[in-house]
């Protein structure tokens, strides 16, 4: 409930219905009579009286006739409690975004998306990330409904974890929106997209030019983030209007982090489903896609019940299929056959860098 007058740092406004009470009080007589005599209902009187309805132009000039004022008189009333209304609220909302940016690292901004660096000036920062966020309110990242749904199985969500999250897809979504001639989506082009991505596991110093690309033709936006620290997002898919976004970072820049997660999301999109990924362990179904494209299920079950498992031979394997070694060596570390700490498997990965 609105109230009929508003205080805020050394200033104080008081809505249109306080003074219609004083005009009340003086005239001596019930609101009821005042309201016939003002032309309209007894309601109407009843919740301008308590500052929960704004005062109309039409009343206005109806106090304004019965009582010798001017228009501009009521009307200016209005405004001054209206603005005066607005900056409290304003002031009040500031408050409520410090607490989502308490789990951001402004710093992130400034190293990465050139916002000023505006030392120990906390509200500044804020009026800033929001900005650049295009967002009314920092606190819209608090809810997990936001814009995609969050692939989570088992794992834990908390809080923060959603904050940066959906600030991640965020800045993803509005890069996609910067394409607005890229062409709407094709999923057969895409499922083609897919065959091509596997060629170029090997390029690793024209790849992503190349798959960017390939993506775009089919009407899906490939957007590389710099990783929120914190954030536990491996990856998001996401529908905007006639195509397709896939966000990735680089929270795993390993190369067989990056094609693994790329593949997941390539299986969450073929599927049409959206939203972002936390724990590949638990999403079941994009994790076989994502293993059996980049490496022939057949052709791995082979391998491991025949081979020895050295440098030589993960990278002979590699070779017979056309793949990356350091893919073949972060899948039999995933399923336990060589271990994440060996050195020399190791080195057969490559480390991808977001510039």
């Amino acid at each position: 409930m609105m109230n009929n007058y508003v205080e805020f740092k050394d200033k104080i406004a008081f809505h249109p219905g306080y003074y219609i009470k004083e005009y009340i009080d003086d005239l001596g007589i019930t609101q009821e009579e005042f309201a016939i005599r003002l032309g309209t209902t007894p309601k109407n009187i009843s919740v301008l009286l308590k500052g929960e309805q704004s005062l109309s132009v039409e009343i206005a000039a109806k106090l304004s006739r019965m009582l010798g004022t001017s228009v501009k008189f009521w009307l200016n009333l209005q405004s001054e409690y209206d603005s005066l209304l607005v900056e409290k609220n304003e002031q009040d909302e500031l408050d409520r975004e410090r607490n989502v940016f308490n789990v951001i690292n402004y710093k992130y901004f400034v190293d990465h998306f050139g916002l000023p660096e505006l030392p120990r000036r906390i509200n500044e920062q804020i009026i800033k990330v929001r900005e650049f966020l295009k967002v009314s309110s920092l606190t819209v990242f608090e809810k997990t409904e936001i814009g995609v749904s969050f692939r989570s199985g088992n794992l834990e969500i908390f809080p923060k974890n959603i904050i940066k999250a959906n600030i991640m897809v965020q800045i993803a979504t509005n890069k996609a929106l910067e394409y607005k001639n890229a062409p709407k989506y094709n999923k057969k082009m895409f499922v083609e997209a897919i065959e091509y991505a596997l060629t170029l596991t090997e390029k690793h110093d024209e790849f992503y030019r190349l798959i960017e690309k390939k993506l775009y033709e089919c009407g899906v936006i490939l957007v590389l983030l710099p990783n929120i620290e914190g954030s536990k997002v491996n990856g998001a898919t996401r529908k905007i209007g006639d195509k397709m976004m896939i966000m990735m970072n680089d929270r795993k820049n390993d190369s067989d982090s990056f094609w693994f997660t790329l593949f997941h999301e390539f299986g969450h999109l073929v599927n049409g489903d959206y939203g972002v990924s936390y724990n590949y362990d638990t999403e079941d179904e994009a994790d076989r896609f994502a293993e059996d494209m980049l490496i022939d299920k057949d052709k791995y079950t082979a391998f491991i019940k025949n081979s020895e498992f050295t440098v030589e031979n993960v990278k002979k394997f590699a070779k017979s299929i056309s793949r990356d070694p350091g893919i073949v060596v972060g899948r039999l570390q995933k399923d336990n056959y060589i271990s994440f700490s060996d050195y020399k498997m190791n080195q057969l990965k490559h480390k991808y860098v977001i510039v």
